[in-house]
């Protein structure tokens, strides 16, 4: 490990075009290789967890699982609704909607209890899944009976459609984002180079890389299905780390440049940045790489289509690092050193001196280190009282998992949904309750089923309305509709008698408190009463509500496994990093305080109210409950980079032969503006996701963007050297004290670094 950065980047210097035209063909290979194959989706089987899982494993097993459906909403554009005219755009919904191949079935118009509404229902053929592909030629057949028929209002809505929008939604935000991050990226290079060639380097590697990676995820798919969101996090996570990596090693070489004053050729300034940056950055790597590991022990298609993305774009963004960026550097030395001498000479004939070297640290820097160099313990002290402090709100943590009443009303069909759920509040939401017996038990079960039902509608909680009286017309047709009764308690049964279900509507939103009770409800009392009291009949109750809590309480679950395994392993990678066991105590410690000061910010901003004008969201009340699982993993990683880099500076100080003290010191000076530079850009990255619609990408990118500046400023820049220079040689214990660093040799005959172990 310690020679192979070294010998990677002897051979991309020494061989620049072929490392160049064989990075770029590796990109393609990828790309190619990903369209090729295409992207394996996750099936509705792949989301399955807890009760609720079980429950739809067993009425997919009996042919009964939940259909995508869409509703066709019929009302008058102003004034009383004309039930006539209402009745013919029905009929011509009806007509069209069974004419499309995407289509199942249309159900029997229904009318609103105001009767100022008719409801077309329509089943879509497929996989719940499908349904946002599958939705378009509806919609554009909504579209044309309301262009038809002018005097009414035709519109559409279901979760097909609001899936569609929100995936529309989405890429929309995140083309906001990268218009928000790469100029800001760019210009935070350009102040931090002072050339446009180096930088943009950084950001041609990081989107290679995130063009890589997004392939090989493609290919990957195949191995464990893609939960729709691993590409999301490529473009976050690849731009972030892409340009930090890039970022450490561009500005070491120009540090061992400048120290070595025109005395090395590229190659040889190559080596000695790979010797030490090159080195630190693959360390970093597998430390993110190792962190982000642990969200596979969740088992959940989500955390692992997560993990993929991250580990994938990290993984390929520290191979740009160690094999093209070598090269590229090579052939800009080479460029340089031609033009040195007709710039030397130009600057002279202007009677200009030459550049000096710009100090490693400004007044900002020298600002912001002063009280951990002058008074160690009461900075540390004061520091980790105001991480503890920002802590404290995550104490009052709430999960939710949001459904789509939470998404954002700006999606035309959430608009639609609202005036739906107005009109037929028995929509919101609905449970099915789902059974296995044997087939001679199959008419005891639908009879208990059936007293299940009647109990429920007597139950203040769920849908009153579902046995209204019908329209007095009859019989039901377009022109005849029933009112309101579209939600009334019916039981299946699959064809060989096994299998039955049973659905409940609730007339109150999915992530509401009365919501959640009816399902505690319903499972705590109403089913014990009634289906089960029989002997050896399985139940299960399954729904938007139920795979939400159940989705919770899952996560909940494996929380302490993939926390305990998170420090385990964040400790380790430091002891094997450093050698030093005090070194990985205190990265464990530091992180949690990182990770727990973000997450208490989080809670303050998200989980009140004080915030949605500032922020433009509505809160939820709670947090998505992906959230603190993937931030605390991400978290842990991200910190272990600038842990990496740091401590990497002050270990080659301290092999240099200087006392702890001045080790710390030096190091810290020497890495103070570039982890801070890549503090920004990654502060930026996140943070342009907070402009997004998505409440939970906007959690996201909030507390990602917090947690890098805390690390950044507080951590490294208070905590960590007021630790360090409290312990001295006691924070590297029980490695023993080297002679000399590898950053510290000086060239061999042959231009490259002696290699020592």
């Amino acid at each position: 490990m310690r020679h192979l950065p070294v010998r990677m980047a002897r051979w991309s210097a020494r061989h620049a075009g072929r490392a160049i035209a064989g990075w770029f063909a590796f990109v393609v290979l990828c790309l190619v290789a990903g369209i090729a194959l295409g992207t394996n989706e996750a099936t509705t089987k792949d989301f399955w967890v807890g009760e609720a899982g079980r429950a739809e494993a067993t009425a997919t097993e009996g042919g009964l699982e939940r259909s995508p459906t869409e509703r066709i909403m019929i009302r008058a554009g102003s004034g009383k609704l004309d039930m006539a005219a209402a009745g013919a755009a029905a009929r011509d919904v009806t007509e069209r909607m069974r004419g499309l191949p995407e289509v199942e079935s249309v159900a029997a118009p229904v009318r609103s209890k105001d009767g100022e509404v008719l409801l077309v229902s329509v089943v879509l053929n497929g996989p719940e899944l499908k349904g946002k592909k599958n939705v378009v030629p509806l919609l554009e057949q909504t579209a044309a009976v309301g262009a038809d028929h002018p005097h009414l209002v035709v519109e559409e809505t279901g979760s097909p459609a609001i899936s569609k929008g929100v995936n529309d939604q989405r890429d929309e935000d995140l083309a906001l984002s990268e218009r928000i991050s790469l100029p800001v990226t760019v210009i935070t290079l350009l102040i931090v180079f002072g050339s446009v060639i180096m930088a943009g380097v950084p950001l041609l590697l990081a989107l290679s890389s995130i063009a890589a990676a997004i392939g090989l995820s493609m290919v990957a798919s195949h191995v464990m299905p893609d939960a729709g969101v691993g590409t999301n996090l490529i473009l976050l996570i690849g731009l972030a780390v892409g340009v930090d990596y890039t970022l450490f090693y561009l500005k070491r070489e120009q540090e061992e440049r400048a120290r070595a004053g025109g005395r090395l050729g590229p190659e040889a300034l190559v080596e000695l940045a790979a010797a030490t940056a090159g080195r630190a950055i693959v360390i970093s790597g597998l430390a993110v790489i190792v962190s982000t590991a642990t969200l596979y022990l969740a088992t959940d298609v989500i955390f692992s289509s997560l993990a993929t993305g991250t580990i994938l774009v990290v993984a390929v963004a520290v191979a740009s690092s160690l094999t093209v960026l070598p090269a590229l550097l090579v052939v800009i030395g080479r460029r340089a050193d031609r033009l040195a001498p007709r710039r030397a000479a130009r600057r002279a004939a202007r009677g200009k001196p030459a550049r000096a070297g710009k100090p490693e640290t400004g007044r900002v820097f020298g600002a912001l280190l002063r009280p951990a160099r002058t008074r160690p313990a009461l900075t540390l002290c004061l520091s980790v009282l105001v991480m503890l402090g920002l802590t404290v709100p995550a104490l009052g943590l709430k999960l939710i998992d949001p459904g789509k009443d939470t998404f954002s009303r700006d999606i035309p069909a959430m608009r639609v949904y609202d005036r739906l759920t107005e009109s037929f509040p028995e929509l919101f939401v609905t449970h099915e309750v789902v059974t296995r017996s044997t087939p001679e038990q199959a008419a005891q079960v639908k009879r208990a089923l059936e007293d299940l039902g009647r109990r429920a509608q007597a139950d203040p909680l769920f849908a009153q309305d579902a046995q209204d009286a019908k329209s007095p017309e009859s019989p039901e047709s377009p022109t005849n509709p029933r009112t309101a009764a579209i939600s009334e308690p019916t039981v299946r049964t699959s064809a060989d008698g096994r299998i039955s279900v049973l659905e409940l509507s609730v007339p109150h939103p999915a992530p509401s408190a009365e919501a959640i009770e009816s399902l505690t409800r319903l499972r705590q009392d109403h089913i014990p009463a009634t289906v089960g009291r029989l002997s050896g009949v399985e139940t299960a109750v399954s729904g938007d509500v139920a795979r939400g809590r159940d989705y919770v309480s899952h996560e909940s679950d494996k929380l302490p496994l993939v926390l305990g395994f998170l420090l385990l392993m964040t400790f380790l990678m430091t002891v094997w990093a450093f050698r030093s066991v005090v070194l990985g105590a205190i990265g464990v410690v530091l992180n949690l305080l990182s990770a727990g000061a973000s997450l208490g910010l989080l809670v303050l901003v998200f989980q009140g109210t004080w915030a949605e004008g500032l922020l433009a969201f509505d809160s939820l009340g709670a947090i998505a409950s992906r959230v603190p699982l993937f931030l605390v993993v991400i978290l842990f990683g991200l910190s272990m980079d600038y842990q990496v880099f740091v401590v990497s500076r002050i270990q080659e100080a301290r092999q240099n032969g200087m006392p702890a003290r001045e080790a710390v010191l030096e190091g810290i000076n020497r890495s103070a503006k570039v982890v801070t530079s890549a503090a920004i850009v990654m502060v930026t990255v996140f943070g342009a996701f907070v402009a997004l619609h998505l409440t939970e990408m906007k959690q996201m990118g909030f507390c990602l963007a917090v947690a890098v500046l805390l690390d950044a400023v507080v951590i490294r820049l208070m905590v960590l050297p007021s630790v360090l220079l409290l312990l001295g040689e006691r924070a590297w214990w029980p490695a023993r004290r080297p002679g000399r660093a590898v950053g510290a040799q000086e060239p061999t005959a042959a231009g490259s670094p002696a290699e020592v172990g």
